[in-house]
């Protein structure tokens, strides 16, 4: 499967006690590939999950592939800023939005499926995405 993680996910399968914890801990062992994502879903997730360690882990143990850089990406993501300022994006959705851009074989694994109906990738196109069956 390809995929982009977002830190939905990551929580999730982290989190024992969050509700899409089996859901997200199943997908996972489902992985045949590192799922992409960015420094700033990481950053994210390893504030929410208070540990760095468990995050890093992910990435070591190749779940977890960062294929993002913002410098590279800056005018992008500025773009997008300006277009969803009224929906208050932070900018690991953001980031999201541009790698979906950059990677549109891959969906987007995400909890948060009211946001990400709404964003577009190249200005016009839904984001292909992966959710909990209960998420609508």
């Amino acid at each position: 499967m390809k995929g982009i993680a977002d830190t939905g996910f990551i929580v999730a399968a982290g989190d024992r006690d969050d509700r899409y914890h089996e859901w997200a801990v199943e997908l996972a062992h489902r992985v045949n590939e590192p799922l992409l994502t960015c420094e700033a879903v990481l950053a994210e997730a390893a504030f929410q999950l208070r540990s760095s360690a468990y995050v890093l882990t992910l990435v070591e143990d190749g779940l977890l592939q960062v294929a993002f850089d913002l410098s590279d990406n800056l005018r992008q993501v500025t773009e997008l800023a300006k277009r969803y300022d009224d929906r208050k994006p932070d900018l690991a959705d953001l980031c999201l939005i541009r790698m979906s851009e950059l990677y549109p074989r891959h969906m987007l694994i995400t909890v948060d499926v009211r946001d990400f109906r709404i964003y577009r990738r190249n200005k016009r196109e839904p984001i292909p995405l992966l959710f909990p069956p209960r998420v609508q």
